[in-house]
């Protein structure tokens, strides 16, 4: 299923991922090129198959051609969706993003001249959100991160694990009890073989990540990891600091369990954290958000956090509410006095569940060895 559920794939589509596969259905005597999806393929030197080849139903994204295919294919019946020019990102790339992508060069240069920054100060310039092209190239750019999303978790490192979202405040600074708390919670997760998925973005999110990614190292490596962190408490004001001290012990520590996170430029004063290896980060924050309920199988863990993470618990109690006994999830609250006296989420919750599937899936505990135990019982 496509992540973003625009130009979802029929059953009669064929995606054409690699050059290499092109040249596969090629020579096995493909003459019609009918529901084919090919996706930022350099097809130059392939002028005399792609001219033989009937190219009705079609559709290329992005893709390169010799000159003069391109013309043909579209008057033969092709969809041919162009390469887009102004816009500082790929919208047809064909993989997730990793932190080194989003903060090339952060070692030595600010963090406004990264990826990611350029990209958010491009979606926010006055008049982009309504302009057609900057709309349709966001679009583009959402679905492409779908596709790489499910093939991660169909065919990729992903394949076959099973999810646990941790939710929580972007405001959890390290050096502060929550952080190591939210830090400790995604450790005991991938230990206890859950893959942790978290809204990608700092705080609580980075913690969590950062646990997980740090849980095939002995505890002491995730103690010093935590210690190391705290000298830069926060993205604000230098989020060039944040970023080159969690990138250190990146470095220090290179081969760290696969984590995965899903932030959005929507949001993109709050940077992405470094310690998700796997990045789909959209445009539409509003897909984003159902994604990330929709992808953790395993239940998801909120911890203490502010408008956002109260907006995902009702998201994902409404989700359940209405859902069949098997697709129903569990949900965790941490932090008792919390989510009763701070933000009474859970007597809501507690009140939509009564008489429903959700009921004996929702949980309200006071630590994160009790969350766990939850999850693992």
């Amino acid at each position: 299923m496509n992540r973003t559920g625009a130009l979802s794939p029929s059953p009669r589509t064929l995606d054409v991922e690699s050059v290499a596969r092109f040249d596969e259905l090629v020579k096995a005597g493909a003459r019609s090129l009918h529901g084919w999806h090919a996706q930022s393929l350099d097809l130059r030197g392939r002028s005399r198959e792609l001219k033989a080849l009937d190219p009705r139903g079609a559709v290329f994204l992005g893709c390169t051609f010799d000159n003069g295919v391109e013309e043909s294919l579209r008057s033969r019946g092709a969809l041919i969706f162009p390469q887009l020019r102004g816009v500082p990102f790929n919208p047809y790339r064909a993989s997730l993003y990793s932190a080194q992508e989003l903060y090339e060069d952060i070692a030595t240069e600010e963090y406004e001249s990264t990826l990611d920054a350029r990209v958010y100060q491009w979606s926010i310039l006055p008049g982009r959100r309504g302009s057609l092209d900057s709309t349709l190239a966001a679009a583009l750019h959402d679905h492409a991160i779908g596709d790489a999303l499910d093939e991660l978790l169909e065919h990729g490192v992903l394949a076959g694990t099973k999810l646990v979202g941790v939710m929580g405040g972007h405001a959890a600074q390290r050096g502060t009890r929550e952080f190591a708390d939210a830090a400790r919670l995604g450790r005991l997760l991938a230990q206890s073989g859950f893959t942790v998925a978290t809204g990608g973005g700092p705080g609580a999110m980075e913690a969590a990540n950062l646990g997980a990614y740090l849980s095939g190292m002995p505890d002491a490596d995730s103690a010093a990891a935590l210690q190391a962190l705290g000298a830069v408490p926060g993205f604000r004001p230098s989020v060039t600091a944040w970023a080159r001290q969690a990138a250190a012990v990146v470095e220090r520590y290179p081969q760290g369990t696969a984590t995965l996170g899903i932030p959005t430029w929507f949001y993109g004063h709050e940077p992405p954290n470094l310690f998700a290896t796997h990045i789909a980060k959209y445009f539409a924050n509003s897909v984003r958000e159902a994604i990330l309920l929709e992808l953790c199988n395993g239940g998801v863990v909120y911890l203490p956090g502010a408008a956002g993470t109260v907006q995902e618990i009702f998201q994902d109690a409404c989700e359940n509410y209405y859902g069949t006994p098997e697709t129903v999830t569990p949900m965790v609250l941490v932090g008792r006095d919390y989510w009763v006296r701070d933000f009474p989420a859970w007597p809501m919750v507690q009140s939509l569940a009564e008489g429903r599937p959700m009921a004996d899936r929702i949980f309200l505990v006071d630590t994160i060895e009790d969350a766990l135990a939850v999850l693992t019982r």
